[in-house]
């Protein structure tokens, strides 16, 4: 493959160079509900690649769908992609930076995977550049890569392939869910990060759902109010630094005015004692002004440093408070910093069941579970969104495949510390 630079000098992706071989593989024959063997997906600013490999597809006789010349004039986005993917055998995507940032190929990434396309049609993931962050909804899916050798045969040959004979080959059809358990989602930025001081709490959108969550959570009300909780302590500590910034203010001015006050004392009475001019009395006050001062600012300082942490703390309070609303839609919150929230999806359904069986009483369990995503929660799905734990690996397997369940780092935890 031949690399291409743009009209500004900035390397692009490979371009599929040299033809796809149709002697090998059939394209399959198309059912009367089909017009195309393959519906392709692709961002705008990846259009020359995308088209020089359309081409090639369609030279070995593959029916290629594409928005720009496929969809009908005067429907809707929706209406076109959701009868292209159902008349498509497969559906093809181009994943790049700029895929995974469109806000169209990912809702065209959606449709593909969740609503099932009627017949469960086969995805065919196409990675264009390395380092692009699979969205969660794609990662269990195998993806052909466009730097590979042998990414033309591999891909003429899976779209070749009929339907039911695509069953452990290179890429799968719709899966459940359960298979997304314990994946990172894209972090929550605060809205006013930029301007955001260390002791100030960030801001987080509630007016829109972000995509990947409104494929898992039900009720959007739900991730509404959790927000809210988390901007109840922007609003409370607004308050609470100005109060705290204003009395600061005054004790800094009391404590120099006393500062002052007591330095003219002493210099008088030394004056008195000693008989001397007073211009040659200040070297004896000077020291005390300077350590009051020195004093002050440590204290300044010290204030800030804890005002970081306290906040920290607040908005771990608030997270845990939110994951008692959102573990219900599988989804946990997880703050270290004040203004980045990391999110995880990951059932709890059996590490409830665990707390079920280790508390007798049905009203005890359900009180120490919410507890425990109270105080516990913040910090678990820091450690599952960073995939680092604390602690070495519990040799029993949990309630989450390959990693450290809930009920698992609760127990580490408590381990080290009590309930707060």
């Amino acid at each position: 493959m031949e690399e291409i630079v743009s009209h500004d000098g900035a390397e692009i992706q490979p371009e599929p160079t040299g033809p796809l071989s149709p002697s090998i593989d059939v394209p399959p024959t198309l059912r009367d509900s089909e017009c195309y063997h393959v519906f392709i997906s692709y961002s705008s600013t990846d259009y020359q690649w995308t088209h020089s490999l359309i081409e090639q597809l369609e030279s070995c006789g593959l029916q290629v769908c594409y928005h720009e010349r496929d969809f009908t004039p005067g429907r809707t986005v929706l209406e076109n992609m959701s009868d292209c993917i159902q008349e498509s055998q497969k559906v093809l995507l181009v994943l790049s930076q700029e895929f995974v940032r469109s806000r169209w190929c990912l809702l065209e990434a959606n449709m593909s995977l969740f609503r099932d396309c009627l017949e469960r049609k086969p995805i065919v993931p196409v990675l264009l550049e390395p380092g692009v962050s699979i969205p969660l909804h794609l990662c269990h899916l195998t993806y052909l890569e466009a730097s590979d050798p042998e990414f033309k045969s591999k891909l003429l040959k899976v779209l070749c392939t009929p339907n039911q004979q695509l069953q452990g080959s290179t890429v799968v059809p719709f899966q459940p869910p359960s298979i997304y358990n314990g994946k990172a989602l894209q972090p929550l930025t605060a809205v006013n990060d930029e301007r955001l001081n260390k002791w100030e709490a960030g801001w987080f959108s509630d007016m829109e759902v972000p995509d990947q969550l409104r494929l898992i959570i039900e009720d959007h009300n739900k991730y509404r109010e959790a927000v809210r909780i988390l901007n109840s302590v922007s609003e409370n500590t607004m308050y609470t630094v100005t109060v705290r910034s204003l009395l600061l203010v005054i004790v800094s001015i009391v404590v120099f005015s006393l500062s002052g006050i007591i330095g003219l004392l002493i210099d008088r009475l030394i004056v008195d004692l000693l008989s001397k001019k007073k211009t040659e009395l200040w070297v004896f006050t000077f020291p005390f002004l300077i350590c009051v001062i020195l004093g002050s600012c440590i204290q300044i300082a010290l204030w800030k440093k804890d005002e970081v942490k306290h906040i920290v703390r607040e908005m771990q309070k608030a997270v845990g408070k939110a994951n008692m609303i959102l573990s219900e839609e599988k989804v946990l919150m997880g703050c270290c910093s004040n203004s980045k929230i990391y999110l995880v999806y990951v059932s709890l359904d059996g590490c409830k069941q665990e707390f079920a069986e280790t508390f007798s009483k049905q009203v005890v369990a359900e009180e120490m579970f919410q507890r425990a995503l109270m105080f516990f929660s913040p910090g678990y799905a820091c450690c599952l969104a960073k995939r680092h734990f604390p602690f070495p690996k519990a040799s029993s397997t949990g309630h989450l495949e390959g990693g450290v369940c809930f009920c698992q780092y609760v127990s580490q935890q408590l381990s080290a510390e009590t309930w707060e």
